[in-house]
């Protein structure tokens, strides 16, 4: 015999209340006595009610859902990311919808398509989006922050990380704290805003504090494979540097594999600084410098702005830029006590959270 489910009239009911008043409870809407909110809440627990959220969402045209378009869904970057969304999100009794575009813009464009009608508001990270394409795959008033995007004047919400004053002040610390001569650069993948920013900071240092210094840059992916590749790749040059930075922490522990492979010992044959702080940099052997950007703080920042934004408390077509830090660890061969290098590079809007 199948148990009929229970309705919100059998809660109100069995809590003597009206509908209304369990709608409300249940909602968060307030406008009951505390006591009468237990009576209802120990209503719908004994009666085994489940919200009807579908129905919900006809009543209120709110999914009470987000949704999150990232590049792609591995490493720790991005699981550190997506946990800063969620644990904000959750804070909001929001849910999270997250979908990956590392196959191409007509991925990233099925993915939009997909959680339409479904989601509340978006996040944006990815290499795909420029103002065309948010115009021909997002709706016009769907409430949406981008994340490290290019994009300006787009009616969108912008939250980027200051890439490009991070790599400065990097290279500024491995020239003049670590006195570093020359310094090589793993660069991240082509058409990537992030990367080009991070190789315009190391430009624009290298130019700046060591102008008679050569450039030296090598190709990479972000992955830990193209930054072991890109560690043979200097090692096999006919002078070697005396540090290299990568443009992210994933490359450089790659890249430190190839330099212990090679029997070269991290900082003194070769130092290394990597861009991110994700979790494990702090753990290897030896501990590996790199730009903080506190990657939890980023998502939860973006989350915080979209319900700001879905709340009609904020405007949008704004942009923000959170600071970053160098973190002096083990690799880059400076003591954890030198002065740590003072970012000389300002962003137009500079925003630490």
């Amino acid at each position: 015999m199948t148990t009929r489910k229970a309705t919100i009239k059998d809660v109100a009911r069995e809590a003597k209340v009206s509908v209304a008043s369990v709608s409300r409870a249940l909602n968060g809407q307030g406008g009951v006595t505390a006591e009468t909110l237990e009576r209802i809440r120990v209503a719908a627990k004994r009666l085994h009610y489940i919200p009807d959220n579908a129905a919900r969402s006809l009543i209120t045209r709110r999914t009470h859902t987000i949704g999150a378009l990232l590049p792609d869904l591995f490493g720790e970057f991005f699981s550190e990311l997506i946990r800063g969304i969620d644990l904000a999100a959750r804070s909001r009794g929001l849910h999270l919808l997250v979908s990956s575009s590392h196959d191409g813009a007509d991925e990233a464009a099925a993915a939009l398509r997909a959680m339409q009608g479904r989601v509340d508001g978006m996040l944006i990270l990815s290499p795909w989006v420029d103002e065309g394409f948010l115009e021909a795959n997002l709706p016009g008033a769907l409430p949406t922050v981008l994340i490290n995007s290019p994009i300006h004047a787009s009616g969108r919400s912008v939250l980027n990380i200051d890439n490009r004053g991070g790599a400065y002040a990097m290279t500024e610390h491995l020239l003049r704290t670590a006195r570093h001569k020359d310094i090589a650069f793993i660069a991240g993948p082509a058409g990537n805003f992030d990367a080009e920013q991070r190789a315009l900071g190391y430009r624009e240092a290298m130019k700046k504090l060591a102008p008679k210094v050569p450039l030296n840059i090598v190709a990479g992916s972000f992955t830990e494979e193209s930054g072991y590749h890109a560690g043979r790749e200097l090692l096999a040059q006919d002078k070697r540097p005396s540090a290299v930075f990568a443009a992210n922490d994933m490359m450089a522990v790659g890249c430190l594999y190839a330099f212990k492979e090679a029997g070269l010992k991290v900082p003194a044959d070769i130092a290394l600084a990597g861009f991110d702080d994700i979790p494990i940099a702090r753990y290897l052997t030896p501990p590996l410098s790199t730009v903080s950007v506190h990657i939890a703080e980023l998502g939860r920042n973006a989350l915080e702005r979209l319900a700001a934004l879905m709340d009609g408390r904020e405007q949008s077509d704004s942009t923000d830029t959170l600071g970053c830090a160098i973190a002096v660890r083990g690799t880059c061969g400076a003591s954890r006590d030198a002065s740590t290098t003072k970012n000389t590079y300002q962003p137009a809007r500079p925003f630490d959270p």
